[in-house]
């Protein structure tokens, strides 16, 4: 109340309102406080990308689990088969061939054939099918300078087949399993480097041969180089089944 006994009223301004006294010279501009940012709720779109994309995400770290126990299996295998030496009796033995120099088996080669010349004697089988092909410029194939090698070593030559014309696994096993066809014969023990061994065998068994193995254990692959065609191995096989080693050797060709 004033003294003249009259209410006093103020400017307007409701009692908490802010001063609006002038700023002094040098005093800092009030800023006015900044509002939180509330984050905007994810759509019904982006909650049903983001599952989609998990999803995805999970199921192709599945498949790259299974494809990587897939090939571990098979490499295990490629190892263990190639550590075979059956002997029990068949129709033929059969040597894979490798390489030749003007009929002069290589020492992967005659690493192979003196396995055969070991286990001939013991009656495993009444014939030896000797493979592979020759290269431009070669004046003799692999299978004839396997089988004169095996003749010199006490193998009769009424005993050899000669399969001259593969240039590869699956291409030389095939004719093999037409010419012991030819004969009514289907059963075969392969003889070849450990680490060519499963791959051999199941090419074998696809061309229709009831196929064994029995490894040369003299091989001249071997520490690094032998892990590497292991390694090497065990994808080709990994392949081989799920496509067909048909397809595969056209495709590697």
């Amino acid at each position: 109340m004033s003294s003249t006994g009259r209410p006093e009223f103020g400017t307007g301004q409701p009692a908490d309102a802010p001063s609006t006294v002038p700023l002094a010279p040098g005093d800092p501009t009030p800023v006015a406080p900044e509002r939180p940012v509330v984050p905007a709720e994810p759509t019904h779109r982006t909650k049903q990308r983001s599952r989609v994309a998990r999803r995805v995400g999970i199921g192709l770290l599945l498949v790259l689990l299974a494809a990587i126990v897939y090939y571990g299996v098979t490499l295990a295998q490629v190892w263990s088969t190639g550590r075979a030496d059956d002997r029990d009796p068949v129709d033929a033995i059969v040597v894979m061939g490798a390489a030749q120099y003007d009929g002069r088996p290589s020492p992967q080669l005659a690493a192979r054939l003196d396995h055969v010349v070991e286990i001939w004697p013991t009656d495993i089988a009444p014939l030896v099918v000797v493979t592979g092909g020759n290269i431009p410029g070669d004046r003799f194939t692999e299978a004839e300078a396997s089988a004169a090698y095996l003749s010199e070593r006490g193998v009769p030559e009424s005993a050899l087949l000669l399969e001259n014309d593969g240039s590869d696994s699956y291409d030389s096993l095939a004719a093999v399993a037409e010419m012991l066809g030819e004969r009514g014969l289907d059963s075969v023990v392969i003889v070849t480097d450990p680490y060519h061994a499963l791959r051999s065998r199941l090419i074998a068994e696809e061309v229709g041969l009831d196929a064994s193995v029995s490894s040369t254990d003299t091989s001249v692959v071997t520490g690094g180089d032998s892990a590497i065609r292991h390694m090497k191995e065990a994808a080709g096989v990994a392949v081989g089944r799920i496509i067909g080693f048909d397809r595969l050797a056209r495709l590697v060709d």
